[in-house]
């Protein structure tokens, strides 16, 4: 009996030893994993942000226009001549005809063609813009006892009408953001080409230009890319000049036209 108990608390020793050895070894390796300096590791802070693509909107886009922000917009524009208050005086060898001329009357075609804009935002809801562009017009003139209904064409001319506009923006920061602006427009007449029509063979316009008002909107469509739509309302009086060149029958004409443009754009612009 004294030896069998003997036997089992040796065997019992034995045991734990042998399991204290295991656990010392275990938890060697481990305490040096842990105590083991850690190389190249990057602070969160310091991890690149994920990378936003020039079509997407991320946490990082701003929603909205603000003070600040440049606004580059390309659009396709129609301008379409009002030909308000419209008159024509002329001569013959140097006698007035402005008798038969009474009542005749311009008018100018519609015309489209692309438009460039350039906005900046002063603060939040004030922004000033510059649009450039330039179209073509064919001018023509009928009316009065000498014309009668039909339609003398005058020629044609090309109007290159910069226009500096300062706009009140009423939801900065949000996507839908409408607006209205007012400010001035000039016109120039270039590219000036008299029409054949057997009277006259020589043609001129004056450079002009008024006050001019404006409405439209800006909706955010993904990242910085935003859909514009506006209306202007121009108004300017032209001046223009059409005469024979002739010495024997010197054919002048004078017109005097409030064409008051209403320029409709559409188009889409990019926020830097």
């Amino acid at each position: 009996m004294v030896k069998f108990r003997s036997f089992l608390t040796a065997t019992v020793a034995g045991v734990a030893a042998l399991t204290g050895a295991a656990q010392a070894q275990t938890a060697q390796p481990n305490a040096a994993f842990v105590n083991a300096p850690v190389m190249n590791r990057i602070p969160d802070a310091q991890k690149p942000a994920s990378h936003c693509g020039i079509f997407e909107t991320c946490a990082s886009t701003k929603i909205g226009t603000g003070k600040g922000d440049i606004m580059i917009r390309l659009s396709g524009v129609g301008v379409l001549p009002q030909d308000r208050d419209s008159k024509i005086t002329g001569s013959i060898g140097g006698s007035s005809i402005n008798g038969v001329l009474n009542g005749a009357h311009t008018s100018t075609t519609n015309q489209a063609m692309p438009e460039l804009t350039v906005e900046y935002f002063i603060t939040d809801n004030l922004s000033v813009d510059l649009i450039a562009t330039s179209t073509r017009h064919e001018v023509s003139a009928t009316g009065g006892s000498l014309l009668g209904n039909s339609k003398l064409d005058l020629g044609s001319a090309w109007v290159l009408p910069p226009t500096l506009t300062v706009a009140w923006h009423f939801r900065p920061h949000k996507r839908f953001n409408p607006y209205v602006g007012v400010g001035a427009t000039a016109m120039w007449f270039h590219n000036i080409h008299a029409a054949n029509n057997g009277i006259t063979n020589k043609l001129n316009a004056g450079f002009t230009g008024g006050p001019a008002v404006n409405v439209g909107f800006d909706y955010q469509l993904v990242g910085n890319w935003f859909f514009n739509a506006d209306v202007k309302q121009m108004f300017v009086r032209m001046h223009a000049w059409a005469e024979s060149g002739d010495a024997n029958e010197n054919v002048k004409l004078r017109a005097h036209e409030s064409l008051d443009p209403t320029v409709v754009s559409a188009g889409i612009a990019y926020r830097f």
